[in-house]
Order: structure tokens, then C-alpha cells, then sequence
């Protein structure tokens, strides 16, 4: 998809400001009935980009009835046409504001502003665009029962969607699920990762300035253990859609039991892409290293286990080793940088530990894998070989720039190494051999298998898998029947 924007020029610079960014509630810009604030972070150099309103339980309730009364009116009733008009004004908005964007998105979440221009705003402009064009063509159908009655189904809006966002991906992942809630003609209110809110306040501006109506799209920041738990137990709230942890996604379970409301969850990966020795093993490597050290390894489908056959294997470390010694680690704002830091301390600390346990375990560590600089929460990208299948770096999702190459002999022992985790997001297989990835795609415990390439999505394709990976999927139309239900109609002829 093109944007018309240029991309030799500079972004828009985003100063750090003394004004606290407040919460979206019933289309005003409100502070928190507290007036707590938190103070966000740019994860490069670690200094205070803005403060933020800090909501809680009363907030929720203030914007979970600002939603519902939106549902009832205007919304719900609006032509279907009307709302795609409205979103496709926010499209319009998004593209004439997009270096702000852009550049807003790299401060906050430490993107590489190359890569947000590339794709992670084009990718959410796309999904407006795919989602407004959906609004007027959600319909049910005539279903012939009997003689003396017209009977026909129709598809009507859940009603009040609470959306919770991660931290990796706030503006693609948020859009995900903005856009076709609002063009099913629900409401939201949503809520930001407390580490990356800034993107989903400006669009919260744009979407008002587009003509969304006062209500239909609430935003309530703040930590996910207050804000995010009131949502999910809210008896007023009708659909919960999450992207984030599992140990989260099964106390939301736990949460919507309350009143029943229906759940969407994606989750975690630790995704297997497995190289056989008849592949292209230049392409395979190269898409290797894209799959886990694109966005600093902070991608639930990341290919952070590579699979690769004994014949080959040693080839494959060796290449990989040498692509992570080659990422450009630096500033995001510096349109050559390829790798910026992970979003916070927190998450840092953890991966190195990750890094120790795989050494401790016996895994060799063939580069990276250490804090680059004092500054900012950079890690180089690290690669481990002679990992075993069932070590902790092979089972337990790291979300950092760490990938370890596991050694299989035959299309049986890879395709058990495979299917032998928890999660089931994502797979990826190289072969010349077409027989042998469609076999591999049919048993592969994965929501997306890609074939000789890795890690391209598409909004018209669904997105999602199972277990550990979470439940239902998001894009296409499988995200329209996340946000809307049936009702058959049943009209007696013989009145």
C-alpha cells in the first residue's frame, strides 16, 4: 500500500511535553477523577516523554456508560454507509498526519521510524480502509424453512467492546481492533498498553475531527492490573479483544465469566521456522533473521526457533550469526538504523536472563545476546546454537531479539519438534520439495504456515491460533464475527 507522503523527508519532531495527555471519555479530553498521572518513557534514552493520566475503576464506569449510550444513539442506528464514511474520513486524517504519526509511534515504543513508515502505519491505514469498506455489506441471509413463513437471518453490532492493546505493536494491533468493531457499529473503549498510549490518544483526536460521534470511541489509560481488570469484570461491557500474555488471557477468561461476554484472544508463539536441506538456504537464512530480529524480537509470531536439518545445519548457525553481527543498532529516529531497543527495563532484564539460562543450560551462544551501551534498553541480537528441544529457550517465549537453531534429521523429528510446544500462532517451512511442505502445512499446529518466506500478514486473511496462543481469530471477515452476533427472524405469511 502507498502513502502519499515523502519519505526523504524528515518526521515531524515530537517534543516532550509538560501537558499531561488525558483520557478519551464521551469525546472529551478529561483527567482521571484521581488526577494520578504516569509518566511514559522513551525506551532509547530512558527520559520522560509526556505524562499521562492515570484512570481507574470510576473512569471505566464514566466511559463504559458514555459507550453504551453511543451504541443506542447514534450509532447502532446510523446508516452502515454513514460509519463507513466516518472511518474512511479518519483514513484520510491518518495520511495527512502521518509523519506525526509515524514519528509519535518511534518515540514512545523505540520502533526504528523506517520500519513504522514501511509498515506498521501503512498496515493500520490498510486495515481502516479494508474495515470501512466492510460497513455497508455486513448482511444475513434468506434461509427457505417452509411455505407459510419468510424466514432470514441478520447480523446485528455486540454492543460495548472493551479493546486492550499490547505495547509491541500499539497503532497496527490497536487499528486491528478499532476498525472493525466501529464498522460492525459497536463502541469501545479502549485501553492502551501503559507503556505506549501516545498513538492511540492522537488517533482518539483524529477520530473526532473525522466526525466519529462523542462516545464511540472512549480511550481510559492506565496499568492493565486496574484499568484492564475493570473492563473485563464490567457487567456493561459485551466483548473483550485482547492482544497480550497467556497468564493475562486466562484471568480475562476468568473475568468474563461474570456476565458471559464474549472473548477474543491472541496470545503468545514460540514459533518454529524449519529449514530441510534441499531449501534455498541464503533466502531461508535471510528470512530467518527478519522472522525473529525484526521489531528488537517483540513479535508473538517471531520465528524464534529455527529448525534446521542436520546436513545443513551448520551452515544455517553460521549465516544467521553473521546477519545478527550485521544489524544496525542505534537511534530510531535515524532512518538507517534497522534494530532500536526493547520497550522497557523490565523487559531488558528479562531477556537477559533468558540469555544466562540457555548458556546455563548448555546452549552455545554464538553472538550478541548483551546490553549495547548504558543508555536505552538496547540488546544485540543473539544467536544460539546446540540448543535442545526440550531446554527453556526452546519452550518458553522469550519476546526479545533471541533465536535458537535446533538441529532435526528427518521430516518426522521436525515436525515433532515443531508441534512440540504450548503455542500454535505461527510455523514456516523451506523446502524445494512441494509435497513435502504441504504435508507439513496440513499437520503443523499453527493459525498461519508460510511456505519458502516468513512473516507476511494481510488484513484480509485471518489471524490467530490456539492453546497457549490464544482463541478466535482477528482480520478478514472472521474479525466481523467476532463483533457482531446472528438473529434469525421467523415471519408468519398466513397473518
Amino acid at each position: 500500500m502507498s502513502i502519499a507522503y515523502d519519505y526523504s523527508r524528515e518526521p515531524i519532531p515530537v517534543a516532550p511535553s509538560a501537558k499531561p495527555r488525558l483520557l478519551l471519555i464521551d469525546g472529551q479530553h478529561v483527567p482521571s477523577v484521581s488526577g494520578r498521572t504516569f509518566k511514559t518513557l522513551n525506551p532509547a534514552t530512558e527520559q520522560v516523554i509526556a505524562t499521562v493520566a492515570e484512570g481507574n475503576e470510576v473512569d471505566v464506569d464514566r466511559a463504559v456508560a458514555a459507550a453504551r449510550r453511543a451504541f443506542e444513539e447514534p450509532w447502532r442506528s446510523m446508516r452502515a454507509s454513514e460509519r463507513g464514511q466516518i472511518l474512511l474520513r479518519l483514513v484520510d486524517l491518518m495520511k495527512a498526519h502521518a509523519e506525526e504519526i509515524a514519528a509519535l509511534e518511534s518515540l514512545d515504543a523505540g520502533k526504528p521510524i523506517a520500519g513504522v513508515l514501511r509498515q506498521d502505519l501503512p498496515a493500520a491505514i490498510d486495515t481502516l480502509t479494508y474495515y470501512a469498506g466492510w460497513a455497508d455489506k455486513i448482511s444475513g441471509e434468506v434461509v427457505s424453512t417452509r411455505d407459510d413463513a419468510l424466514t432470514y437471518t441478520v447480523r446485528e453490532p455486540v454492543g460495548v467492546v472493551a479493546a486492550i492493546v499490547p505495547w509491541n505493536f500499539p497503532l497496527m494491533i490497536g487499528m486491528w481492533k478499532l476498525a472493525p468493531a466501529l464498522a460492525c457499529g459497536c463502541t469501545i473503549v479502549m485501553k492502551p498498553a501503559e507503556l505506549t498510549s501516545l498513538s492511540a490518544l492522537r488517533i482518539g483526536e483524529l477520530a473526532l475531527q473525522a466526525g466519529l460521534p462523542p462516545g464511540v470511541l472512549n480511550i481510559v489509560t492506565g496499568p492493565g492490573r486496574v484499568v484492564g481488570d475493570a473492563l473485563v469484570n464490567h457487567p456493561d461491557v459485551d466483548k473483550v479483544t485482547f492482544t497480550g500474555s497467556p497468564g493475562v488471557g486466562r484471568g480475562i477468561l476468568r473475568g468474563a465469566a461474570g456476565n458471559f461476554k464474549r472473548v477474543s484472544l491472541e496470545l503468545g508463539g514460540k514459533s518454529a521456522n524449519v529449514i530441510f536441506d534441499d531449501a534455498d538456504i541464503e533466502a531461508a537464512s535471510k528470512a530467518a533473521a527478519s522472522g525473529i530480529f525484526f521489531n528488537a524480537g517483540q513479535v508473538c509470531s517471531a520465528g524464534s526457533r529455527v529448525l534446521a536439518h542436520e546436513k545443513v545445519y551448520d551452515e544455517v548457525v553460521e549465516r544467521l550469526t553473521q546477519r545478527a553481527k550485521a544489524i544496525r543498532i542505534g537511534d530510531p529516529a535515524d532512518r538507517a538504523t534497522a534494530m532500536g531497543p526493547v520497550i522497557s527495563e523490565k523487559q531488558m532484564k528479562s531477556i537477559l536472563d533468558y540469555v544466562d539460562i540457555g548458556r546455563n543450560e548448555g546452549a552455545f551462544l554464538t553472538t550478541g545476546g548483551e546490553r549495547v551501551g548504558d543508555r536505552g534498553y538496547f540488546i544485540s541480537p543473539a544467536v544460539f546454537a546446540n540448543v535442545k528441544h526440550e531446554m527453556r529457550i526452546s519452550q518458553e517465549e522469550i519476546f526479545g531479539p533471541v533465536v535458537s537453531v535446533i538441529k532435526f534429521s528427518d521430516e518426522a523429528d521436525a515436525l515433532r519438534i515443531a508441534n512440540g510446544t504450548a503455542y500454535s500462532l505461527a510455523a514456516g517451512v523451506w523446502s524445494r520439495d512441494i509435497g513435502r511442505v504441504q504435508r507439513f502445512a496440513k499437520k503443523a499446529n499453527a493459525g498461519t504456515v508460510w511456505i519458502n518466506t516468513y512473516g507476511y500478514t494481510d488484513v484480509r486473511l485471518p489471524w490467530g491460533g490456539v492453546r497457549d496462543s490464544g482463541l478466535g481469530r482477528e482480520h478478514g471477515t472472521a474479525a466481523l464475527e467476532n463483533f457482531t452476533e446472528p438473529k434469525a427472524v421467523w415471519m408468519n405469511l398466513n397473518v
